[in-house]
């Protein structure tokens, strides 16, 4: 990590206290399991989840021991429909609620248009947006009925906004999540829930850094003001802020987690 100053790691303050959450992709270093621990550090019970079911296993384990009775997992692939409906039952079985879903499962990769397969663009955007459409529709399902409110945080990305090539299919699928949370958010608000989404530039951690090349990494991280890339906690941060009672004004909103100037 670069830059003149490491972010200091704030404890928790019980801002999702009794709540219960569903996180995807939430199986190790990146977005998903940071949220998944700034979630249990905040009071909430959490349902992990992940397509990769034996590292959702092990960080499940490793999560329940520092927040016992409070974690538990079941695997998903969020291009499956039956698999995401199952989640959803599943988190109503574990703890007898829902409160929050945080919609973290996403693909990338890089390919210029002129070389990209149609296989490539489906896949990145079956389960980048279309994963994200499933789940959004399954707990606005659970939530309605329910009838206690709730709120839904998407993750996008900076990309969505800002174009970069080699990523018009991973750019399309997260301009796509900011729309599709835009038009939840104005279908959910009469029945209590909020929907917003955060769309971080540049979050990186050690297995993505390792599979970085050095020059990318530093043309990245020079169009940080910061000159560092984000930790993936501080993007769960925010996620937390939405998810809680502080932003109980917000929906619709699609929140940058970005340092990057112009």
């Amino acid at each position: 990590m670069t830059g003149v100053e490491s972010p200091v790691y704030e404890p928790g303050h019980g801002l999702l206290k009794g709540r219960t959450a569903v996180i995807t992709a939430a199986a190790g270093a990146g977005i998903g399991g940071a949220t998944a621990r700034r979630f249990l550090e905040e009071g909430a019970r959490v349902l992990v989840s992940d397509a990769h079911a034996r590292r959702l296993k092990e960080y499940e384990a490793e999560l329940a021991r520092e927040f016992p009775g409070a974690v538990a997992s079941v695997p998903c692939d969020v291009t499956d429909e039956t698999q995401v409906t199952a989640l959803f039952e599943a988190a109503v079985r574990e703890h007898g609620r829902l409160d929050v879903v945080v919609n973290n499962a996403g693909l990338g990769g890089t390919s210029d248009l002129v070389d990209m397969s149609d296989e490539q663009w489906a896949r990145v955007l079956d389960v980048t947006l279309n994963g994200t459409f499933r789940c959004t529709r399954a707990a606005l399902r659970l939530l309605k009925a329910q009838g206690t409110g709730g709120v839904i945080v998407n993750n996008s990305s900076v990309v969505g906004w800002r174009a970069q090539a080699g990523q018009a299919h991973y750019a399309a699928a997260k301009a796509g999540v900011m729309a599709l949370t835009r038009c939840a958010a104005v279908e959910a608000a009469g029945f209590g829930v909020r929907v917003n989404a955060v769309a971080p530039s540049l979050a990186m951690h050690p297995h993505l850094v390792k599979v970085t090349s050095a020059e990318l990494l530093e043309e990245l991280t020079a169009r940080e003001a910061f000159g560092r890339y984000a930790e993936p906690w501080e993007v769960a941060n925010v996620i937390v802020f939405l998810a809680s009672g502080y932003s109980s004004y917000l929906t619709g909103e699609v929140v940058a987690v970005s340092s990057q100037h112009p």
